[in-house]
């Protein structure tokens, strides 16, 4: 039994680390305009923003494991990464980012 929790978690965070909502953006916008350069920069855009989301999922365990509740170390996690997301949009551009 206990190795099917572990599996079924594995497998959700498997699941939950897919990029559809950008794959499915990704055709929407491709319906709407199919512009091969756009697209590029869209690719391009998503991926420098997807870098500043990675340490939420770094903090919010290390804050479990430390004792805090969830909803603390979710906040905690989600303003880490809006402080990122607002130093990438501020700095990306002035070392040639195209956000």
């Amino acid at each position: 039994m206990l190795w099917l929790a572990v599996k079924a978690t594995i497998s959700g965070a498997l699941i939950a680390s897919l990029p559809l909502v950008s794959v499915l953006g990704m055709i929407w916008l491709w319906n709407e305009k199919p512009d091969r350069a756009n697209m590029a920069l869209h690719s391009t855009a998503t991926f420098w923003y997807v870098l500043p989301s990675l340490p939420m999922f770094l903090l919010i365990p290390a804050l479990l494991n430390r004792g805090m509740g969830f909803w603390p170390a979710l906040v905690a996690g989600c303003v880490l990464a809006i402080i990122l997301y607002a130093i990438l949009t501020w700095f990306g551009p002035r070392f040639g980012l195209r956000l």
